[in-house]
């Protein structure tokens, strides 16, 4: 039965929060601007609220803020691991395990390294310090143990944090760490649960470890099989059914959760559930970045931060006041770093890693944060610790912490790892920074024309490897055999297949674009029917659909061949959205070919109409303004960043239509890609007269990179 709480309990609750949270973010900004993380600050502003500082300073202040009151110290416990949990979420989504699994034998060694040497060491340790830190209900071998674990285990929600911060999570090294850190935290928590039923019965229970690894095991197992498909039909229902942003957030909390309660269950830490569901729930192909972004920005500016400081909380350093114990914090401080550095580097150097890299992988895997107050808090509950004891531990996890920012940075400063590192981590920048071609999910509806052929082969070239692409057949009867050239242009990628030949082709391709795609790939016909623009079926979706469509119309004279590959494209730059977007098209399909993109200008002039055509005709060139010149080179030196081979052409007339379409023909280009934005005029598409113009006129390929328009805010 659920009990109410008093209203004076309410209020300090409340209190609590506010004053931990404008704590927390003040000392984090003060941290950030001292080139700390920001839970350094946030821990810190714990330790000041907590019984060292505030209580000695306000002792009847202290005792109403912090009463001794169970209720009240779990209400507050409750929303700081909420906290972590939205954290490791989080974590979980920016962790490549096709990356950790390319560098496995590193993680196993890494983690081996990083678990064993400090187990050893702090083992040692535990036999050493003096018998009044040892627990009155307990032995010597099972305080050495549960020593030993302590400093084996890493904090992985800190490690995170500081990974984040600093900028190096998606550094090689860094999602060794990642992997690391959560072996340690299994195996951790593992033989902390032993431990501690040595400590309280007096034997291990080979039952519960049994129980706990099984289930382990078979929930990293089932997680990435069952788990994974019904985290990919809970997403996919959910924006099926059109759900809004905040209702998607609601189902990904429900999975985290699940998860969470089952590691729980299994007597490892609900945070270790939360990471993997993050890791399930990124790989989905359903999942949407945006919902990413809001669960970020909750915990970072309000959960998380209470969480650490929280943890800063239990700090008391009224028993650094006796010599013997400050001594033994240093010693048990240097032995618990230098056991987890030790560690890591030896098993990065077995695993064939660099020494940066070693050392790199032990600053980040000794940082201990909050769990090792938790777990410093568990020794004392069971009389494993005694209260010295206990604060040189918590001590030993807040100098670690902030230990390894300015640890890391000074392994970090001016080195970028190798060639494939450099490269790999300039390309995801690179694709970070895009507003259209990224690694999202490519939609091509095709019923096997060659117009559809091409839209297929530009948005293969364009597009990284990884992004999967789904060929829609849109047609009555149709079969996988029309659409063979078209999966043969994909080849190389995940490609699946799927029919809606019954229904409203246009409310069946904008159902299916809902559930995750970046882009539509579509061709267009020459010839417009019943008025269109294009095609009725594309004039449609160029007005309802919220996703940005690559429409290509293939070059003239084809008919009955296949498009060949494309040597050099045409594109004419102008400050748009829509214009950044076709210059990602065609200079990363230009990359990917190895040929040549040509970037042009048409500053425009007035000049004499010629009666017999509907173009103008251009006069003597004159210079190209210095807006003009300096889109140019922008658009440039981005193509030469993907590692695209760039061009510029000067021209100026009085129609800019005319001028692409001469251009293409005296450069002798193949593809000619035109950003645009749908607008709608008498109910009717619009996507410019110059792109009108350019379609009617150009002979070669003609790419039209259309981006919906940004809604105000």
């Amino acid at each position: 039965m659920i009990s109410s709480l008093s209203e004076h309990q309410l209020l300090v609750f409340w209190t609590q929060l506010l004053v931990l949270l404008v704590a927390a973010r003040l000392l984090g900004a003060l941290a950030r601007r001292v080139g700390q993380p920001a839970v350094i600050g946030e821990l810190l502003a714990g330790v000041l609220l907590g019984p060292s500082v505030f209580g000695e300073l306000w002792p009847a202040g202290f005792a109403w803020f912090l009463p001794d009151d169970p209720e009240q110290s779990a209400m507050l416990v409750t929303v700081g691991w909420l906290g972590v949990v939205l954290l490791l979420l989080a974590t979980g989504f920016e962790t490549d395990l096709a990356l950790i699994s390319s560098l496995g034998r590193a993680a196993v060694l890494v983690a081996t390294g990083s678990l064993a040497v400090p187990l050893a060491l702090g083992f040692g340790v535990g036999w050493l310090v003096p018998a009044d830190f040892v627990g009155t209900d307990t032995t010597r071998l099972v305080f050495a143990l549960f020593l030993a674990t302590a400093l084996s285990i890493s904090s992985l929600p800190v490690i995170a944090k500081i990974l984040g911060e600093l900028g190096l999570l998606r550094r090689n090294f860094g999602q060794l760490t990642l992997a690391a850190g959560m072996a340690n935290d299994v195996v951790g928590w593992i033989l902390l649960g032993v431990i501690a039923g040595i400590a309280t019965s007096g034997s291990a229970s080979l039952g519960g470890v049994a129980f706990t690894l099984v289930g382990m095991g078979a929930f990293f197992v089932a997680a990435f099989t069952v788990g994974q498909r019904l985290v990919d039909a809970a997403l996919r229902r959910a924006r099926r059914r059109g759900d809004t942003v905040g209702e998607v957030v609601g189902v990904v909390v429900i999975i985290t959760l699940a998860f969470a309660v089952i590691t729980q269950a299994l007597h490892v830490e609900a945070v270790l559930g939360a990471f993997v569901a993050g890791i399930v729930l990124g790989r989905s192909r359903f999942h949407e970045q945006q919902v990413v972004a809001h669960i970020e920005s909750i915990t970072g500016a309000l959960l998380a931060p209470v969480f650490f400081a929280t943890a800063g909380l239990r700090v008391d350093l009224a028993a650094l006041a006796d010599a013997e114990v400050v001594v033994w914090a240093v010693v048990i401080i240097a032995v618990a770093s230098i056991s987890k550095v030790l560690g890591s580097f030896l098993g990065a150097r077995a695993a064939g890693l660099g020494a940066r890299e070693g050392l790199a992988l032990g600053a980040g895997l000794n940082a201990r944060g909050a769990l090792e107050i938790v777990i410093a808090t568990i020794g004392l509950s069971i009389g494993v610790l005694e209260s010295s004891a206990y604060t040189v531990v918590v001590l030993m996890a807040i100098a670690t912490t902030v230990m390894a920012p300015p640890m890391l940075r000074s392994v970090v400063r001016g080195w970028e790892g190798d060639d494939a590192e450099r490269a790999r981590l300039a390309r995801e920048e690179s694709m970070r920074r895009n507003v259209l071609v990224r690694p999202t999910r490519l939609l091509v509806p095709s019923r096997g024309s060659g117009n559809s052929i091409a839209a297929a082969q530009v948005l293969h070239f364009a597009w990284p490897a990884e992004a999967a692409a789904t060929v829609l057949s849109v047609g009555e009867g149709m079969s996988d055999e029309p659409l063979d050239p078209v999966l043969a242009v994909l080849h190389g990628r995940q490609v699946e297949v799927r029919h809606v030949g019954d229904g409203d082709p246009v409310a069946r391709i904008l159902d299916e674009a809902a559930l995750g795609f970046g882009v539509i790939g579509l061709g267009a016909s020459d010839a417009s029917a019943d008025g269109a623009v294009l095609s009725p079926l594309v004039d449609r979706l160029l007005v309802e659909s919220p996703v940005p469509l690559v429409i290509v119309r293939r070059a003239r004279g084809l008919e009955g061949r296949l498009p060949s590959a494309f040597a050099r494209a045409l594109v004419p730059v102008t400050g748009s959205r829509a214009s950044l977007a076709a210059q990602e098209v065609a200079g990363s399909l230009s990359a990917e070919l190895g040929t040549e993109v040509v970037f042009t200008h048409i500053d425009v002039v007035r000049g004499e109409r010629d009666p017999g055509r509907v173009f103008w005709r251009h006069p003597a060139a004159v210079a190209p303004s210095s807006v003009a010149a300096a889109l140019v080179r922008g658009a440039t030196a981005l193509a030469a960043e993907r590692g695209a081979r760039a061009r510029i052409v000067e021209r100026s007339g009085a129609n800019p239509a005319a001028e692409i379409v001469q251009l293409a023909r005296e450069e002798e280009v193949d593809l000619v890609v035109l950003g645009a934005t749908a607008r709608r005029v008498d109910d009717r598409p619009f996507l410019g007269h110059t792109v009108a113009a350019i379609l009617a006129e150009a002979e070669t390929t003609v790419a039209v990179v259309v981006v919906p328009p940004v809604p105000a805010s």
